[in-house]
């Protein structure tokens, strides 16, 4: 029963242990280290460390010769153990070595065919910000789409509202330029029968009033 339930187990495989003997990557960190050391300690070599006090190598050549050597003894032995202790405290060794694997694992699944996505470090500072940007970009213009829409109905309720008015407006005026017609109709009848001007005053103000107020619907 427990070896069907391990057989089963969805747990991924743990990772093997990173090796603490130095891979390829970390024999040549520590080889160019040294390198360096070498190259920085022949650099101070005694011809230019006695050209610097001439009056001790003239007089007293051993005695400079021998404080030389200290120093570059010196340097040299505490150069090394500060880069050890670097080496131990920042775990240097085995983390060249999961480098080491990581690559050949990355070589080994693109020999095989298998996709392989570009690391995020090695992309460019543009694509990492449009990337980081996306989903609030994608937000704000789905936020923007819903707001277009939504002013685009006001504005068709707004024209059906303002071309219903016209329509009205335009009713009304001709409605009025008919009454002030059949007003002009009945007053060239009663100017024919009825003698005086205090009717055809009347009715000339009237028929003013209309037109003003039919100007004022048109505009």
């Amino acid at each position: 029963m427990a070896a069907s339930r391990k057989e089963h187990s969805p747990s991924p495989p743990p990772q093997p242990p990173v090796a603490q003997t130095p891979g390829p990557r970390a024999a040549q960190f520590q080889k160019l280290f040294g390198d360096a050391l070498n190259h920085t300690l022949r650099t101070c070599s005694y011809s230019k460390f006695s050209s610097c006090f001439p009056t001790p190598a003239k007089y007293a050549p051993q005695t400079l010769t021998s404080i030389w050597q200290q120093i570059t003894t010196k340097v040299e032995a505490s150069a090394k153990k500060e880069f050890e202790d670097i080496m131990i405290e920042r775990d240097v060794v085995a983390c060249l070595n999961e480098l080491e694997r990581l690559v050949a694992e990355a070589k080994s699944r693109r020999k095989n065919g298998v996709e392989v996505r570009e690391p995020p470090h090695t992309l460019p500072p543009e694509q990492l910000f449009l990337a980081h940007l996306a989903p609030y970009l994608t937000q704000t213009e789905t936020e923007l789409d819903g707001e277009l829409k939504r002013l685009q109905s006001e504005n068709e309720e707004l024209v059906e509202g303002i071309q219903g008015q016209q329509e009205e407006t335009e009713r009304l005026v001709g409605g009025l330029e008919a009454f002030i017609m059949d007003l002009e109709r009945a007053n060239e009848i009663m100017g024919n029968e009825v003698d005086g001007n205090g009717v055809k005053r009347e009715i000339a103000d009237i028929e003013q009033e209309f037109r003003a107020a039919g100007r004022e619907a048109k505009l």
